[in-house]
């Protein structure tokens, strides 16, 4: 049989495969909620970019986080329900009219990244809708929830407030949202993706594999870090470490061991952008003559050919109204990007959704590189890097994000060896994974 997916297309022209096609029919051809996982590298933000630009439905994307609203065209769970930030619980909703039109015409519900909503966020979600639907007894007001991310990577953000704490411990399992209560009404469908595009050498993919779900052996351990002891190049290779303080103190020493002075861009931020803390970059880029630079997303410029990817690492080698940065042994005049930041309406109209810019951030698309977060590297892939896991990883899926995001284990290098305290699994994740293990992958097989 074949699928009405089959011989699709990402919206960059790549090719879909057969995996992602059976994937995105699923998603299209029925109403069922839907939860698309899978390993670092499969896929995920390729078949997310993929159903929007496809489908025809009534569709809303968010992300629990500024940043990745942002890198998914989207508004923020917040601002797109009007909810409050920290702990919702029971609190009554206001029900402005602007946003029951809107609820009340949607088809789908996109949430990127959803591994770092809550529980408690997830149900207020649940309960937005079946409020400004005026179906209160159909999970999510009925409409479809599509659920991308991989909760081996990244985790809710427990609070500090102690009441809060306690909250979770009287009404939940664990914080997280596949044990919202919504999901006792619910049913949810689990497909993982299995196909790995980033890494090509199957002994490191089931390294990574072994990492990512805790089940490194002695002998996985030591080919890592046999791996990992190799001296690493002096030039065009980044540390991802744990800890920002870690990376602006690496990024600024070797700035400053460059000579001259720096220069500065200041970027332009124009209507309701939001807290520093949500820029795509830097609001002050330091640069100077030499310094390593990473991209912070495609090239959109040229003739369809992109010079470079998000990620990419390149040197500044000259700075005026525009920057000049060798990639690969190639110089590329770089100008002033912008990311513009979303807010749906209904339009009585047109009687459709529209997606409306209410802010703009322009900066040249770089920031300096010769380290970034583990976190902030999540989504990125690099031929080489040094990880720098300090006195001790500290965060469930950290080790696993780190060592994914290499595409060989030759561009592996250690700042210390791996220990096993380093590999860390969430014992919800591990339960959860378990529990739908039998499902996973069934969607796939039965479309296909």
């Amino acid at each position: 049989m074949t699928t009405q997916a089959e011989g699709r297309t990402a919206p960059d022209g790549t090719p879909l495969s057969p995996e992602q096609s059976a994937v995105l029919d699923l998603i299209e051809s029925t109403r069922e909620h839907v939860f698309v996982t899978g390993r670092a590298g499969t896929g995920k933000s390729t078949l997310l970019e993929s159903f929007i630009a496809a489908t025809d439905r009534q569709v809303v994307v968010c992300a629990p986080t500024g940043v990745a609203a942002l890198n998914v065209g989207g508004q923020t769970i917040h601002s797109l329900f009007r909810l409050p930030i920290g702990l919702i619980a029971d609190h009554d909703f206001d029900d402005p009219p602007e946003l029951r039109r809107l609820l009340a015409s949607i088809d789908t519900v996109v949430i990127d990244e959803v591994s770092m909503v809550s529980a408690d966020l997830m149900d207020a979600i649940d309960r937005r809708l079946r409020q400004a639907r005026a179906r209160r007894h159909e999970p999510f007001g009925g409409v479809q929830v599509v659920l991308f991310g991989d909760p081996y990577q990244l985790a809710p953000v427990p609070g500090r407030d102690e009441g809060e704490r306690a909250y979770y411990a009287d009404h939940y399992r664990s914080m997280w949202f596949f044990d919202a209560a919504v999901w006792n009404e619910a049913d949810l469908r689990i497909v993982e993706l299995q196909t790995i595009h980033r890494q090509q050498d199957a002994d490191f993919r089931a390294m990574l594999t072994a990492v990512r779900h805790g089940a490194v052996t002695p002998e996985i351990g030591r080919a890592l870090n046999e791996a990992g002891a190799r001296p690493a190049p002096t030039e065009g290779v980044l540390t991802l470490a744990t800890t920002n303080a870690t990376v602006t103190r690496i990024n600024m020493d070797a700035l400053r061991r460059l000579p001259g002075e720096p220069k500065t861009a200041r970027a332009d931020v124009q209507g309701e952008f939001g807290p520093k803390g949500g820029y795509p970059a830097d609001e002050e880029l330091q640069l100077k003559v030499g310094a390593q630079v990473m991209f912070l997303r495609n090239d959109t410029g040229g003739d369809g050919t992109p010079r470079w990817v998000n990620g990419s690492l390149g040197t500044v080698e000259r700075i005026g109204r525009t920057v000049f940065v060798e990639v690969d042994g190639v110089s590329h005049e770089v100008v002033p990007a912008t990311w513009e930041k979303y807010r749906y309406t209904y339009s009585a109209a047109t009687k459709r959704v529209s997606k409306d810019i209410v802010a703009e951030f322009t900066q040249f698309p770089l920031r300096l590189a010769w380290a970034v977060t583990i976190h902030k590297s999540q989504g990125s892939t690099y031929d080489a890097a040094i990880v720098d896991l300090g006195p001790r990883a500290f965060a469930p899926g950290q080790t696993y994000v780190a060592l994914s995001r290499i595409r060989s284990l030759d561009g592996l290098h250690l700042a210390r060896p791996l220990r096993p305290s380093d590999i860390i699994v969430d014992e919800n994740v591990r339960r959860f994974m378990a529990d739908v293990e039998p499902l996973i992958g069934r969607a796939v097989a039965q479309s296909v």
